[in-house]
């Protein structure tokens, strides 16, 4: 299992990531800006010269920190070029269980540069784009908190990486069909719930079953990999998605994947395939609550199914070679290989009440659930995400958010036979047991969002774990399991 799962983001990072691209930082669901913002006339005095008071001024009302750069941003876009930077910190802290309850500070900057053929040489339906992370910190979940469940979709092994370097290309009539090519991370397109990306949490973004089945976590933040990707929307209600990437984010699948490629540049074709597959129905208007004229938050709901098929050998978790437990002293400790293994999930987001007076405010649930049937090489067999999201919840705050989610993973019956076994065996052995069967493992988040600027967000954010790792020994005291975890978290986002 990788340490550092998709802000989403792998929470992620979707939301995030679009939110840089089109010039805003995700918080109301009403179109955002382009990424580069026209220039004020306030920016420019009556000579058609930029005053530096002008400029001070366009702060006020930019969607960016540091505005329109004195028309820099304005002058890439004549050209179809557009840059964004965007700064994550946070502390996190846990008041009770892991096994130290000392804060920790980490963050994430992102550089991303797009390039709009169309506006650049004439050629109608291309975009190229080109990403880069930068990590810093210290990664409290795996140091500290021993979850499946990763309390930060930020955090990861401190580098500074590529992470996306793509092209894409629309063909048909009304953009029916596009082609994307080259390092991707699919975080960002599969298996989304858009109502999810305001959590912290890493499950809401990349879910827990790939995070912890595939090679490395899979393709996704901060890794990805090599492949295509085929999006055709026959009809404006129905999208259907078909990549085809490299089977590994790295040349082998033992190891930390995050120091294996730290710069991110490992471009491999020959470590099998990764396929996935998706299908989306959305649906833009919801009868009765759909009041004629409203702006803010999207109406409608959008449904998903789709599954992911990776060819690579996948160790048998409880039994060896011969057929002997792992944890028998006979055994030859050589895992049982099975090829490949695969996982179907399901996405909801649905829109539940608007507010009739203040369109702005609206109540959204989501939940995706995704099972995994080969339990004999896979960690986690099943898991689920779900929750509520509640724009505009306070008086003069439209931007705002309140949200409450929780995720549940379950351990299969492989991974939690070999505890069992171990435990025989210890005890017929008569040596100190020092373990524990594997379970599950269950939290809930409760998040605000605090729109403090255009280009500013502030996060208030607490977490409660059951049962961490799903029932793990507590390395600092091994007769007992990890304790519950209650987290209290603090996030700031600043786009520049």
């Amino acid at each position: 299992m990788r340490r550092c799962r998709s802000i989403g983001k792998g929470r992620p990072l979707a939301s995030l990531i679009a939110a840089i691209l089109l010039g805003t930082v995700p918080v109301a669901q009403a179109a955002p800006p382009p990424l580069a913002v026209p220039v004020s006339s306030q920016d420019v005095s009556a000579g058609g010269q930029r005053t530096f008071s002008g400029y001070l001024s366009s702060l006020e009302r930019s969607n960016y920190l540091f505005g329109d750069l004195f028309g820099l941003r304005t002058a890439l876009s004549k050209i179809g070029i557009s840059v964004a930077f965007q700064e994550t910190s946070e502390v996190i802290a846990n008041a009770t269980g892991g096994t130290s309850t000392q804060p920790a500070y980490d963050g994430l900057t992102q550089m991303i540069m797009q390039l709009d053929t169309q506006r650049a040489f004439g050629w109608y339906g291309g975009l190229f784009n080109v990403s880069g992370l930068q990590l810093h910190g210290y990664n409290l979940s795996a140091n500290n908190l021993l979850q499946y469940q990763t309390a930060s979709g930020i955090s990861g092994d401190p580098a500074t990486r590529l992470w996306e370097l793509w092209y894409q290309q629309k063909f048909l009539p009304e953009d029916r069909l596009d082609i994307r090519v080259g390092q991707q991370s699919l975080d960002q397109e599969f298996m989304v719930s858009q109502n999810g990306l305001y959590f912290m949490n890493t499950m809401f973004g990349w879910p827990m079953i790939p995070s912890a089945v595939l090679p490395g976590g899979g393709p996704a933040y901060p890794l990805s990999a090599l492949g295509a990707r085929v999006r055709y929307r026959p009809v404006n209600s129905v999208t259907g998605l078909f990549g085809i990437y490299n089977g590994s984010p790295t040349w082998t699948s033992e190891g930390d994947a995050q120091k294996l490629n730290p710069s991110g540049t490992y471009f491999g074709t020959g470590d099998g395939v990764i396929m996935f597959f998706e299908l989306q129905f959305a649906y833009p208007s919801l009868g009765a609550l759909e009041e004629p004229g409203s702006s803010g938050p999207p109406r409608g709901h959008t449904y998903k199914i789709g599954a992911w098929y990776n060819s690579l050998g996948f160790n048998d978790l409880r039994y060896d070679n011969t057929g002997l437990s792992l944890a028998n002293p006979n055994t030859t400790g050589v895992p049982k290989t099975h090829s490949g293994n695969y996982s179907i999930y399901a996405v909801a987001d649905q829109i539940l009440w608007v507010q009739g007076s203040d369109p702005a405010r609206s109540l959204s649930a989501f939940a995706r659930v995704m099972w995994a049937p080969l339990a004999d090489r896979s960690v986690i067999d099943f898991s689920m995400n779900a929750g509520l999201v509640y724009h505009d919840p306070l008086p003069n705050r439209p931007d705002d958010i309140l949200a409450l989610g929780m995720g549940y993973a379950h351990v299969s019956s492989a991974a939690s036979g070999l505890d069992a076994d171990t435990i025989f065996y210890n005890q017929q052995a008569g040596t100190p047991v020092n373990q524990m069967v594997r379970r599950s493992e269950t939290f809930v988040e409760l998040t605000y969002i605090a729109q403090v600027r255009p280009w500013w967000q502030i996060q208030p954010d607490f977490q409660y774990v059951f049962n961490p790792g799903g029932g793990i020994v507590n390395p600092n005291n091994p007769t007992q399991a990890v304790g519950n975890e209650f987290i209290v978290a603090m996030r700031t986002n600043i786009l520049f």
